[in-house]
């Protein structure tokens, strides 16, 4: 399944074209003769040669040797699908891998997608995007060639008012991304941001189709700064922001989603046999402001106190000041010091 996009083609690669740079990864550092080529893949020299172009447009540095043959340099920094399913051992999550070079919004195109009966673990992937979204209709700054950008559909045989179990279980899969690929730890922040010293590094933005009494499916959006550098991030920012760049990690994006993907495969199969109780002791344990005062804005005004945790059901336990404890289920908090 590819699906249309209104600024392009999904990028993928042909089976010959991948089956081409497996055996250039075989062979590392020596060429491979177009001769050889064309007798493994039961092609013609010609055909060769234009799955060789195929793959350079897509950005592969491709060497030509007079009377060697060929040889792969370099993969660019690009979501391709291939690139990513090398390695990634999944049950579920990117067993459909859709990327684009640019895209409105991949939660926008995640739930065309769903709607057209695209499978569980969907995952759709951009380099750059004209309209991503955050939350309560903010936009999300999304530069090309610097981050990652990406929605994930899920189908999960939950109640609706459990979905937002996943909202959690994604925060909690990015942590555990940018530990394995970096000597970072992030703190979570209610209810969907990931904080690096302080600073926004990354945001979720799950969305739901449901009945009353059923999930059609859900939406997992997710987007982390990896190299966007400072003057990419916008001047009229609502709360300080960072990449893994700026907090002195550069990482390669291509094997930061491939293990974001693993990440969020294994917990959602936990999920699946274990239920919600050990994502929430974990996002409670990545929360850095628990047992801290802070100030949650909702729509009738802030709230201060001290923030015990979070309920059964998602909700910012908050302890006033004369001693009761409320509920916030939707709103903006941040720490008092």
């Amino acid at each position: 399944m590819t699906g249309a996009d209104p600024h392009g083609s999904p990028l993928r690669n042909t089976v010959t074209g991948q089956r081409i740079l497996e055996l250039f990864r075989a062979r590392r550092d020596r060429p491979v003769s177009g001769e050889e080529l064309s007798s493994l893949l039961a092609i013609s020299r010609t055909a060769v040669w234009k799955h060789i172009k195929v793959l350079r447009d897509l950005g592969y540095r491709i060497e030509a040797r007079p009377s060697q043959g060929y040889q792969l340099r370099a993969a660019p920094d690009l979501f391709i699908p291939t690139e990513i399913a090398d390695g990634l051992n999944t049950r579920r999550i990117g067993g459909n891998l859709i990327c684009y070079r640019q895209t409105a919004s991949t939660n926008a195109d995640a739930f065309r997608l769903a709607e057209e009966g695209a499978p569980d673990g969907t995952v759709v992937i951009a380099d750059c995007q004209t309209s991503g979204k955050g939350r309560l209709g903010r936009s999300w700054e999304s530069p090309a060639g610097v981050n990652l950008y990406c929605s994930v559909i899920l189908r999960p045989g939950i109640l609706p008012p459990q979905a937002f179990h996943l909202t959690f279980l994604s925060a909690v899969a990015v942590a555990r991304a940018i530990e394995e690929t970096t000597h970072l730890v992030p703190a979570i922040k209610w209810p969907n941001d990931l904080l690096l010293n302080g600073k926004k590094v990354a945001g979720l933005l799950n969305e739901m189709s449901a009945e009353t009494e059923r999930i059609n499916f859900v939406i997992l959006g997710i987007g982390v700064n990896l190299n966007m550098r400072v003057e990419q991030f916008p001047a009229d920012l609502r709360y300080p922001a960072t990449s893994l760049l700026l907090e002195g990690e550069s990482v390669d994006r291509t094997a930061f989603a491939r293990i974001l993907l693993s990440s969020l495969d294994r917990l959602y199969d936990a999920y699946q046999h274990n239920g919600y109780e050990p994502v929430r002791k974990e996002w409670l344990a990545r929360c850095g402001i628990v047992g801290c005062r802070v100030r949650v804005s909702v729509p009738s005004g802030d709230q201060t106190g001290i923030m015990e945790g979070i309920d059964e059901n998602g909700a910012l336990l908050l302890r006033r000041d004369n001693g009761t404890l409320e509920r916030v289920y939707a709103g903006d908090v941040s720490p008092l010091k």
